[in-house]
């Protein structure tokens, strides 16, 4: 059957009036078929009984008859899947547009069963390309020279037609599309793979977040248990001062009421004594009796009270008596802050990273010790390259670890030394010329000058006034966190934090051993081994 015989058949099957595929196909008398309803309303319509075919009259309704064959190959071909929304439908199909089963790669057509057969049974069309259906056949035409994209140019990684091959594309490499498809399809294969595996890896890393998770909320919990018990013994300690100062006040205010009491008592005894004493003295002064007069007049007056009240005072001093509670309890919270500074400080040091100094960073006046343990300043400046990574104008060096995640901790002993600096700074920083250390030029540091001068070297530097010199400084970073903080080791205190840092590149640990200064500053920074004590 050719494609012409089987659209002639595919007209067979739609009615004249409504074109569309039959529904309740009749025959007339004159042998032409129609949808029952559709014939029978344009009868209605109409003054005649007339054939819409071959005009033929009637002069009664015909008899409608039927049309059995009909039927059956309408209900065969409604049987086929008419195209859904999304699905490709049948280029020739007529009227209902029905699934199409295959498109062909050389008619550009897509066709559904009935329409395909033509492609299964005719010899000289059976040798087309079929595939499953696809839109825009179009498409797989060469725009330029409207022939079937037939060969994969290798050079342009495109897709073209045989005269592109000759014409635009002549020193280029081509395959068959075929070849080509088998050679993307096996990097498809190859690019599926690391897709699974990069699934994996990120199912991985979604266990991982989730077992982190897991783990903060448990170093949460320990967190508030230990904020809990520290604040409420910080909170009994105050409430304890408080009630001692209290108690304190009111024993004092007893004792003071009591001796009054006493002095009280002691003075109305007197002033007792002293009434007696003055009726004593009336009647004697009117006794006319020399004798008598002169008898009892010492012993009356040597019986008088001799005690001299001028001084006594019963008003208490309370002056300094909140002072000095204030005292000891800031002694108690020192105390306590100073046992979890000890805990703190144990917590960072887990995080311990072992750091070099990178001699490729180093100012030429600077000497590392062979084990790039230590630095400090020497007199004489080294012809060394200036590479890009080296300090030129000032005394600085890098540790040769970096850090882009996570938490790192180092310690320095800055023992015996008059000027330093100490942090870590991001790898664009500035090496040439005056550096200014600050955040905002990529560095987070501290710095000791004159012996005695501490700094943090924030936007602006501030200040930090330590009760006494640190000999070994202890450097932790938390990346994720933003947090740089500077711990004295050997008091296990913290000295100062930058905290809400954005970090974006690596961090080096940074070092300054500061100038010689004719050997007050000799001694050299050394990078020690963290000591985790129990």
């Amino acid at each position: 059957m050719s494609a012409a015989s089987c659209l002639q058949s595919e007209d067979q099957f739609l009615c004249s009036i409504c074109q569309d595929v039959f529904t309740d196909p009749v025959t007339t008398p004159c042998g032409h078929n129609f949808c029952k309803n559709c014939i029978t309303e344009h009868w209605k319509s109409n003054d005649q009984y007339l054939c819409p075919i071959c005009k033929k009259v009637f002069n009664t309704r015909p008899k409608l008859k039927v049309n059995t064959f009909i039927s059956e190959k309408v209900s065969h071909s409604s049987e086929q899947q008419a195209a859904k929304p999304g699905e490709v439908p049948c280029d020739i199909c007529k009227g209902t547009k029905l699934k199409a089963l295959k498109s062909c790669l050389v008619c550009l057509a897509s066709y559904c069963e009935t329409h395909l057969e033509p492609h299964l049974t005719v010899s000289r069309i059976k040798r087309h390309q079929l595939i499953d259906p696809v839109e825009n056949l179009e498409g797989r035409m060469c725009m330029k020279h409207d022939k079937p994209l037939e060969l994969f140019c290798k050079t342009d990684q495109t897709c073209v037609c045989m005269l592109c091959s000759v014409l635009d594309h002549k020193t280029h490499e081509f395959v068959p599309l075929k070849e080509g498809y088998e050679g993307k399809k096996a990097e498809l294969g190859k690019t599926g793979t690391e897709i699974q595996q990069m699934i994996q890896k990120r199912r991985l890393k979604i266990k991982e977040i989730k077992h982190s998770v897991d783990f903060t909320k448990e170093d949460a919990d320990r967190e508030k248990a230990e904020g809990v018990q520290v604040f409420t013994a910080l909170k009994e300690s105050v409430e304890r001062s408080l009630n001692e100062l209290i108690e304190t006040i009111e024993e004092k205010q007893r004792t003071t009421e009591k001796q009054a009491e006493d002095f009280i008592k002691e003075l109305e005894q007197e002033i007792s004594e002293l009434k007696k004493r003055s009726s004593e003295v009336k009647q004697l002064s009117r006794s006319e009796d020399h004798l008598h007069l002169l008898q009892n007049f010492s012993s009356l007056k040597a019986a008088l009270p001799t005690k001299d009240w001028t001084e006594v005072s019963v008003r208490p001093s309370y002056e300094g008596t909140v002072v000095r509670a204030v005292t000891q309890l800031e002694e108690t919270l020192s105390k306590e802050m100073k046992k979890l500074f000890e805990v703190e400080l144990k917590r960072v040091q887990q995080y311990a990273v072992d750091v070099t100094l990178d001699p490729d960073t180093a100012h030429p006046n600077l000497i590392l010790s062979d084990d790039e343990k230590q630095v400090n300043h020497g007199d004489v400046k080294k012809n060394l390259p200036d590479n890009p990574e080296r300090f030129s104008d000032c005394i600085n060096v890098l540790g040769k670890q970096s850090f882009s995640s996570g938490r790192f901790y180092f310690e320095v002993q800055v023992k015996r030394k008059t000027d330093w600096d100490l942090g870590v700074a991001r790898e664009s920083i500035n090496r040439k010329g005056e550096i200014t250390l600050s955040p905002h030029n990529g560095y987070w540091t501290i710095w000791l000058r004159n012996g005695n001068e501490y700094e943090a070297l924030d936007d602006p530097p501030a200040s930090v006034f330590l009760k006494s010199q640190p000999q070994k400084m202890g450097v932790f970073v938390d990346y994720e966190e933003g947090l740089v903080s500077f711990y004295d080791v050997d008091a296990a205190a913290l000295i100062c934090s930058f905290t809400g840092c954005s970090f974006t590149e690596k961090l080096y640990p940074y070092f300054s051993p500061g100038p010689n200064d004719g050997g007050k500053n000799s001694a050299p920074l050394i990078i020690c081994p963290v000591n985790q004590t129990e």
